[in-house]
């Protein structure tokens, strides 16, 4: 005989497997061998019995009732049933008896758990502490917010920050060169937190690398909502270009399609004071200088500062005079100097460094949040309790020395 339950009975009954992350899809192919398939958050094993059946009742508003069958045995007796965090939000799959799996509703939960996220960030630290990474953690976390079209209501077509990045029809938009580096660099945490989505962890290692380098605190909020497939990456195209024919026009048509104003442009390009161009990557920069050739890190690449793992104004400063053929100076960069609008602010934070960081981590902020879909809402803002005592920080910019 069927058995009616409540809705509320369901939510209780039925328990699902903690899920099993990856940053690339099965389909299509990874990038990397060591990339594997997303998994979900909830599973529903099939069954060959048709015993312990019972017909599951809703009653509606109306008084009408929604009916639907599943298979009670399964659930209640497979190895794979767990108890479903609180704070974790994947894709829905179906678990075949053949093994294959494909992706339905994701459940309505927080997206990310506060203690993870607390977690992640300091294991980030560590990261950053032996791999130098900093400079192109920080672009991870731009790309992934990039694509945002304010134009498009919809989420995710709008694009901006959603994790879509981790897959590799993205990767390979010729923008993103390079980037699967900085996935493979933070795959381990991702797994070792799966209750922090992709959104998230991308933008925590964003916002971590620029203060371990010594600039602002970035007033950062978490819960960001994780695209479930390839599917819903953006098209190509949405990112700037270093060299465009016209790069004020261009740079203010890519930011202003984001919702960014010059003032934004100009602070955010100072980030640029990180890093280092890769030709092999990018068509720009020089293969080593003297401020390259010994890393830290891979040695190479042409930066745009003496001091590439220092946040500072250097980069404007550097920019205005143009003495030093080593250092890299783009279009893009050029511009900020010509444009009567973009110099205001290029003048500003070359000689006022405490202004540049008070625009640069409001603009840092804005950019993080661009399209983002917040599980909660509100978003979640990390608690960083009283200030104990700790060892000398690690200070990544004393490793630039510039010294030949």
């Amino acid at each position: 005989m069927a058995e009616r339950l409540s809705l509320s009975q369901l939510t209780l009954n039925l328990k699902a497997p903690t899920p099993i992350s990856s940053p690339l899809q099965s389909q299509p192919k990874p990038m990397a061998s060591s990339l594997g398939t997303v998994a979900s958050s909830r599973i529903f094993a099939s069954s060959s019995s048709s015993s312990a059946r019972a017909r599951l009742s809703l009653r509606s508003s109306s008084s009408s009732f929604l009916s639907f069958s599943s298979s009670l045995k399964s659930l209640v007796f497979s190895p794979l049933s767990s108890h479903f965090s609180l704070y974790q939000r994947r894709s829905a799959v179906n678990v075949s008896s053949s093994g294959g799996f494909s992706t339905v509703a994701s459940p309505k939960c927080a997206a990310s758990d506060p203690d993870q996220l607390k977690s992640a960030r300091e294991d980030i630290k560590e990261l950053l502490k032996s791999k130098f990474c900093h400079p192109i953690l920080v672009r991870l976390g731009w790309h992934d917010a990039g694509t945002y079209n304010k134009n498009i209501e919809e989420w995710p077509q709008r694009g901006g920050v959603n994790g879509s990045l981790r897959f590799e029809v993205e990767l390979k938009h010729a923008a993103n060169a390079g980037l699967v580096n900085a996935l493979n660099l933070i795959q381990s945490i991702k797994d070792k937190y799966s209750g922090v989505t992709y959104a998230d962890l991308f933008q925590l290692a964003s916002a971590t690398a620029i203060e371990d380098a010594g600039g602002p605190k970035i007033p950062m909020k978490y819960g960001r909502v994780d695209v479930s497939g390839p599917n819903e990456c953006p098209e190509e195209g949405r990112l700037p270009a270093a060299g465009p024919p016209s790069p004020a026009d261009h740079l203010r048509e890519v930011f202003y399609r984001m919702g960014l104003n010059d003032k934004e442009i100009v602070a955010l390009s100072g980030a640029h004071t990180l890093g280092r161009s890769r030709p092999e990557r990018s068509g720009w920069g020089k293969p080593e200088t003297k401020y390259t050739k010994d890393g830290p890190g891979a040695p190479g690449g042409q930066s745009w500062t003496v001091q590439w793992l220092k946040f500072d104004n250097s980069y404007f400063k550097d920019i205005k005079v143009k003495r030093d053929e080593d250092l890299l100076v783009l279009p893009t960069d050029a511009v900020l100097f010509e444009d009567p609008s973009f110099k205001v602010y290029a003048e500003k934070y070359a000689e006022d460094q405490e202004t540049f960081f008070k625009d640069y981590a409001e603009a840092h902020a804005k950019l993080s949040n661009l399209g983002a879909k917040f599980d909660p809402p509100e978003g979640i803002v990390l608690d960083d309790g009283p200030t104990q005592a700790a060892p000398e920080k690690f200070v990544a910019a004393k490793y630039s020395t510039g010294k030949e």
